[in-house]
């Protein structure tokens, strides 16, 4: 039986931050689930980056359903997660259900992966202490606030914890989260 990964998003989550580690996951092996606050549809968002805009602009992006609520999520079930960033993070950091699950994946030391404003979610149960990040660089401050050291870099890697910037930087990001997840959580 293939090793199951959970990826944890909301609506206004970003597009690509979901669907890339969901299919490039699948391809390796992995049984991948998503969760969310409800078992729906949900309604992701694309990012982009424009001439003359100061930040990246949002416009509707795809759909895709959930497989999971948060509060049917059992994390020992789990040998990973993933954290996808666009909005989403900014509310599901209020969420109980899954700062429960976040907890239980940081206390075992499994394997998470984070991108762009997703570490937002594990600052929100002071995951971050002492570790090095990297995250959307308007979250700089926000990292440093959070206990970390904030690296602007393509990926980074402390222990087990795989962060990126955002989603131009799929590729280094999954390739060293592959890497963790290989030795950690191999596919049976």
């Amino acid at each position: 039986m293939a090793a199951k990964i959970l990826i944890v998003t909301g609506d206004a989550a970003e597009s690509l931050e979901v669907l890339y580690p969901f299919q490039r996951l699948r391809e390796e092996g992995y049984d991948v689930h998503i969760a969310a606050p409800a078992r729906k549809r949900l309604r992701f968002v694309v990012h982009d980056f424009e001439p003359g805009f100061d930040t990246y602009t949002e416009k509707p992006g795809y759909t895709w359903p959930a497989d999971l609520a948060f509060s049917e999520v059992d994390p020992g079930q789990y040998a990973a997660l993933v954290i996808p960033g666009g909005r989403a993070p900014e509310y599901l950091r209020n969420d109980p259900e899954l700062r429960k699950i976040l907890k239980a994946f940081f206390d075992s030391d499994k394997p998470v992966a984070q991108i762009c404003h997703g570490p937002l979610l594990t600052a929100a149960i002071g995951g971050l202490t002492g570790r090095r990040v990297t995250a959307y660089p308007a979250l700089e401050l926000d990292m440093q606030a959070a206990g970390a050291t904030f690296q602007d870099a393509e990926a980074v890697v402390d222990g087990t914890l795989v962060s990126a910037r955002a989603w131009p930087d799929h590729s280094g990001w999954m390739r060293e989260f592959l890497t963790v997840l290989r030795a950690k959580a191999p596919v049976t």
